[in-house]
Order: structure tokens, then sequence, then C-alpha cells
């Protein structure tokens, strides 16, 4: 699956990453590298979601394969 979208930091809990993705809905990011995290970055991801629960309730985990800024 492809996304796209803006990295954010949210402050919940210790803190997390999420891609806002183009499609409306916030995705928890799992995966990528150091990289990946940088607030306000445009980036297109291919992975997969996991619509288990999480304990950030930020929306369902997006378990990055590979990805590049755009």
């Amino acid at each position: 699956m492809k996304l796209s979208g803006v990295v954010q930091f949210r402050d919940v809990e210790t803190g997390v990453w999420v891609l806002e993705g183009d499609d409306g809905k916030t995705y928890l990011l799992d995966g990528g590298d150091r990289k990946i995290k940088k607030a306000g970055s445009r980036i297109e991801a291919d992975g997969s979601v996991d619509d288990s629960p999480n304990l950030q309730m930020v929306g369902p985990r997006f378990v990055v394969k590979s990805y590049k800024f755009i």
C-alpha cells in the first residue's frame, strides 16, 4: 500500500510520530529510519496498515517498508 502525507510529532504518552495522510487519515508511523522523523516533511511511503489496537490511539499503525521525501 502506498501512502503520502506529512510527518508530524504528537505529544501523546512519551511522544509518537504520525503520518497525516493525503487521504485525510492519521497513521502511527512504525518502521523507516531516523531520517523519516522530521516534522513537516512530506513523504511517499510503501508499507502495510495494521489495524490492531495500539496504546497511542492516534490511528492505525502504518508499517513502513520504504519511503522517499517528496
